[in-house]
């Protein structure tokens, strides 16, 4: 077709085009694959593109899409990364707009408001319970989480929740690590998020306070955990440790898992039965000794002469309601750690039975060294008055928190610090007498803080990396320790939100953005790049093939698009043909 004929086709009415003999067909149908067949024709004559345009009257134009993102002061690589994507999406023909909003406001909305956004930048941190696979691949993305629980995005797959389903009661290692990655197959596939990176967690302490060797490097976490928090010797006088945050605290709630600056406290406050070690596997720590009776029946011996932080002691009825309650939906975060147990016991005076529906490959780490052990006589009354409300666990805050961990809640001015004391009736005291946290938003104030004494462990750096360790070289007295996380940055699509819904689409976007531009210009190298929930650092689980198999480039999102049949336009992205837009119209 020449080109003076294409354009004139192209701005038509095609009844106006059409001959009569075409006209005379009765059906839209018939009259419309005749339409579209001379319509692509005539764009291939103008526009030799991958992505053609499409008949304006007939297909709608895709919605201003909204990606949500913290500040660039408080998280400047997530922000850095947010722009690179939205830039490339818009080369798509979308029409993006980043708002960005405090971590607060942020986590709110995505968390409570889940028909309400479109996508969101996120991260799932590298706690230590993670270390197993399970609590990822099966909380994050199976379809009975989403309603309330770590499923936001509302993600569903039925192949994908039989494969997970699976893995849990697969006790054979070898046969399970095929499961787990099979799981990475079908995400890698769906792209119900688009991975990001795992970052390379760089944290700094000053060498001069602190012993070194008393620091404790765990696998997949680094140097910030529990283990340092509580072998951490001083050097001289100051005996307090002193960390920092950009993220302002939500909540220190241990029925609410609220965000990662959060539950550095928690797990320092309350006590769990199991804690996982600095190897990645769980130990004894509330539980003295344990048990399996059958594949499927645990006995927990419970530690002798624990005390709440009130100065009660804790029992084995304790431990029953520490369960029950999560067991019983009043934390529905927590829900899904204890979904799988089908009866708690106890046997004398300190013998915690749990009794399993199916065997559990990952009961230990994923439960037991997961959920929070509670006082019974705070938090029983606190669950009866709720009861009443239409809350839950999870909108309680306690006015001094009572666990019975390693140190006590002493006091938290909010927007400023919150300050724990060592527990020095602990099984296991610190070695130091308080940990500290302080409130920094801005990156750079967090590394002067730390050179002028203010913290004097950096815990959350979201800067460049390479400017710590210039630091480190310029100042002496100051060491860096870098590890890959377990945990991850990515961006959560709404796949309860057209055109989120839609894994084709999904998949383009995923596509249109090249990982190494992610961790060169926003991660300045100090990450790995990703399309996998399960981290290198867990190399026995990770699946390498669906990072190294994963395509990248305008060229291949665009491909992606024409064959799932989304078209240009007027320049801008639309749908395929008979989908409709039905929001923001």
């Amino acid at each position: 077709m020449p080109l003076l004929a294409g354009v004139a086709f192209l701005k038509c009415n095609p009844n106006d085009f059409l001959s009569a003999p075409i006209r005379s067909f009765r059906t839209a149908a018939n009259r419309r694959i005749i339409v579209n067949t001379l319509f692509k024709l005539a764009s291939t004559s103008l526009m030799g593109m991958a992505l053609l345009a499409g008949p304006t009257w007939a297909q709608d134009q895709i919605r201003t899409l909204h990606l949500l993102s913290r500040p660039q002061a408080a998280q400047p690589a997530e922000f850095q990364s947010i722009q690179l994507i939205a830039q490339e999406w818009r080369k798509l023909g979308l029409d993006v707009e980043v708002d960005v909003m405090p971590w607060e406001q942020m986590s709110s909305e995505v968390w409570y408001e889940r028909d309400k956004w479109d996508a969101t930048a996120w991260q799932m941190t590298g706690r230590p319970e993670r270390s197993d696979p399970d609590e990822i691949i099966y909380n994050l993305f199976h379809s009975s989480t989403a309603e309330s629980g770590y499923n936001f995005i509302g993600y569903s797959s039925p192949e994908y929740d039989a494969v997970v389903e699976k893995q849990r009661i697969t006790v054979d290692p070898d046969a399970r690590q095929a499961l787990v990655r099979e799981a990475q197959e079908i995400l890698a596939k769906d792209q119900p998020n688009m991975m990001l990176v795992h970052p390379e967690q760089a944290f700094v302490f000053d060498k001069n306070i602190w012993d070194a060797s008393s620091v404790v490097n765990q696998s997949g976490i680094g140097i910030r955990n529990t283990w340092t928090w509580l072998s951490l010797t001083p050097k001289t006088d100051q005996k307090d440790i002193i960390v920092n945050s950009a993220d302002n605290v939500i909540a220190v709630n241990p029925l609410y898992i609220s965000g990662v600056t959060d539950s550095w406290m928690t797990e320092l406050v309350y006590d769990r039965l199991f804690r996982v070690g600095p190897d990645g596997l769980p130990k004894e720590w509330a539980a003295e000794s344990f048990e399996w009776r059958d594949g499927a029946t645990i006995a927990v011996t419970l530690r002798e002469g624990m005390m709440w932080h009130d100065g009660q002691p804790m029992t084995a009825e304790d431990v029953k309601f520490s369960f029950e309650t999560t067991v019983g939906g009043e934390a529905p975060m927590y829900a899904p750690f204890g979904k799988g147990i089908s009866d708690i016991a106890i046997e004398g005076d300190n013998v915690i039975v749990f009794t399993l529906a199916t065997p559990s490959a990952s009961f230990i780490t994923s439960s037991l060294a997961k959920i929070n052990l509670i006082p019974k006589h705070v938090w029983e009354p606190i669950l009866a008055d709720l009861a009443t409300k239409d809350e839950n666990a999870e909108s309680y805050q306690e006015a001094t928190p009572i666990g019975s961990g390693p140190y006590k809640f002493d006091r938290w001015i909010t927007n400023e610090e919150i300050v724990l004391s060592a527990n020095n009736e602990h099984f296991n005291a610190p070695k130091a007498d308080r940990w500290i946290l302080r409130l920094v938003p801005n990156a750079e104030a967090a590394l002067g803080m730390l050179r002028s004494g203010e913290i004097n462990f950096l815990t959350d750096f979201s800067g460049d990396p390479q400017v710590l360790i210039d630091a480190a070289d310029a100042d002496g007295d100051l060491e860096v320790v870098a590890t890959v996380d377990i945990g991850f940055r990515y961006v959560a699509f709404n796949n309860r939100r057209p055109p989120f819904n839609d894994p084709a689409f999904r998949a383009a976007l995923s596509s249109a953005v090249d990982r190494r531009l992610i961790v060169k210009a926003a991660f300045k190298d100090f990450a790995v790049a990703s399309n996998s929930v399960v981290s290198p650092a867990l190399e026995f689980w990770h699946d390498k093939a669906v990072v190294d198999d994963f395509k990248a480039g305008p060229d291949v999102a665009k491909q992606l698009l024409e064959d799932a049949g989304y078209t240009m336009v007027d320049g801008r992205l639309a749908y395929p043909d008979g989908v409709e837009e039905t929001l923001d119209k």
